[in-house]
């Protein structure tokens, strides 16, 4: 089976569960079923009897005892037509995004672009530099490794074969933290919780960066060690293959995991004779340094020598010379993989770029100051939300529903919401460029190709909050945030929320007597985005 992905076919392996823990939720189907709704005495139809069409589907048994911030608007006046604990403050996960994707288009602007530079500090004599290369990020999360390729292939055709200094890596856009407050450690290996640089590499087209793919497939006969692949082919990071081919039809226990602190990466456990690949997307520690490595391995390809070792973490002389560069796709391009696909590492990115751009600190606190004027200018009350990173993975993130709905209601009027607006996942959308993490949900339902919106969950918490037309053709805004449950998901309680909007003629007040059915699901996976379920896919 294969997928494509931006343009690109990528062979998908089997599938493998993933461990519990951070994430947000594969998605759940729709049933339908007939239910009628009625409005209390003396009320009237519209708000009452959507009320109580939306109060049945909160009432559902996975909420219980847990909380439910929800607010629906109309997305022209602004009017509120329902509410429920709107101004409560609850874990928004990756409705985190939402804030920060707003706020960088507003800071950055759609045409913004990242820069990776190579420049010279020395001499040239002839072919050979008498100095330093330097390497210099300005914090680009989709470089991939055809691209320093090219900056390599720059530096051959500029004429220089021999360096007789260091290749020197300067990742000093950003600071020296590298993980998010609140991060969970044992998700420290995963690649949706990689560390942050201002120099990375992406594997693939999803641009997971600061991450490499391992695929293992079984030896030639039990016994055998299983035979391992790394992409990119680099040496930075290590194989500790301590795992056993076991014959036909015994139990697949392999498993890919990095040592924390290193660049071990231990593949242990049993597959079979016959068993498909086991491919996992594995972070590494320390990305400026992966990222230094893979330029060396380029330039040595080209026919360059570096004769010093590779130095990490020192800024670029003011009278250092340019040779090449390298420039991203612009953020309204970038907004597609970012949002779509509910990436981590974007954000963070984009949040410590805002924080350099404003104030001159390529850090987290700046960013967030950043986001936070650029929230206050939309409208928002940032008093009454906190935020501590840009992709949500932080439990310390709050967010009421209410000030996700002032958002998305504001933001309309901004230049560049169009591209925004499209960057959004779309409910059942034909391919992953389309629906992202919404791809395969509200399928088969008024909201099918119908409703936008960002997904978002950690275990415990979710969110779905975004636009929605209804069956009139009224615009409206959503936000939902639940929280504090104990089911493995309630995905099917937002997608029945949202399907019932797009069921509804809020104009006229009639609520129908079809609405979708509360879904459950058993899945072990249900607590992570299904666009974080590599190798399975949207």
């Amino acid at each position: 089976m294969t997928r494509s992905v931006m343009g690109t076919d990528r062979r998908t392996p089997r599938v493998r569960p993933f461990r519990t823990g951070l994430g947000c939720v594969l998605t759940t189907a729709l049933a339908l079923t007939t239910l009628t709704f009625s409005s209390p005495a003396g009320a009237g139809t519209s708000n009452s009897g959507l009320k109580g069409a939306i109060d049945t589907i909160l009432a559902d048994a996975r909420l219980d005892g847990g909380a439910a911030s929800v607010v629906i608007a109309d997305a022209d006046t602004g009017e509120r037509l329902y509410q429920r604990a709107g101004g409560d403050r609850l874990m928004p996960a990756s409705n985190t995004k939402i804030a920060t994707s707003v706020a960088a288009f507003g800071v950055l602007g759609p045409q913004y672009r990242f820069s990776t530079d190579v420049l010279t500090h020395g001499t040239r004599d002839g072919a050979t530099l008498k100095g330093d290369l330097y390497l210099r990020g300005g914090g680009d999360p989709t470089t991939l490794v055809k691209d320093y390729d090219k900056l390599a292939a720059a530096v051959a055709t500029a004429g220089i074969t021999k360096v007789t200094g260091r290749l020197v890596a300067d990742d000093t856009r950003f600071d020296t933290q590298r993980l998010g407050r609140s991060w969970a450690v044992d998700d420290q290996s995963s690649y949706y919780s990689a560390q942050t640089s201002a120099l990375t590499v992406a594997p693939d087209t999803d641009y997971d960066s600061g991450t490499v793919i391992v695929e293992a497939v079984p030896g030639a006969k039990a016994g055998d060690k299983p035979k391992v692949t790394v992409e990119p082919k680099t040496g930075y990071v290590k194989l500790d293959i301590s795992g056993t081919t076991v014959a036909a039809g015994g139990s697949d226990t392999l498993s890919v995991q990095r040592r924390h602190g290193n660049n071990t990466i231990t593949i242990s456990g049993n597959i079979p004779i016959g068993a498909g690949a086991t491919k996992e997307w594995v972070t590494v520690w320390e990305p400026t340094g992966y990222a230094a490595a893979v330029f060396h391995d380029a330039l040595t390809r080209h026919g360059v020598k570096v004769t010093e070792s590779t130095r990490l973490g020192r800024a670029t002389p003011t009278s250092a010379q340019p040779l090449t560069s390298h420039r991203s796709m612009p953020l309204r391009e970038l907004m597609h993989p970012f949002m779509k696909l509910s990436n981590n590492m974007h954000a963070e990115a984009l949040t410590k770029t805002m924080g350099y751009e404003t104030a001159g600190r390529g850090t987290w606190s700046a960013g967030l100051s950043a986001i936070a004027a650029r929230l206050r200018a939309e409208g928002v009350t940032t008093d009454d939300l906190r935020q501590v990173d840009g992709s949500g993975l932080s439990r310390m993130n709050l967010f009421p529903a209410e000030q996700f709905a002032t958002l998305l209601l504001s933001v309309r009027d901004a230049p560049w919401y169009a591209d925004w607006y499209a960057s959004l996942p779309l409910a059942c959308g034909p391919d992953r460029a389309a629906g992202g993490t919404l791809r395969t949900r509200m399928c088969n339902t008024p909201a099918a190709l119908n409703a936008r919106a960002k997904t978002g969950s950690l275990t415990g918490a979710s969110a779905l909050s975004g636009y929605v037309t209804d069956a009139n053709g009224r615009e409206l805004v959503f936000s939902i945030v639940l929280n504090n449950y104990l089911a493995s998901s309630v995905k099917g309680i937002e997608d029945a929320v949202v399907v019932t909007l797009a069921r509804t003629d809020t104009t006229t007040e009639t609520v129908p007597s079809i609405t979708p059915a509360l879904t459950r699901t058993t899945d072990p996976t249900a607590d992570r985005e299904c666009s974080w379920q590599k190798p399975t896919f949207c």
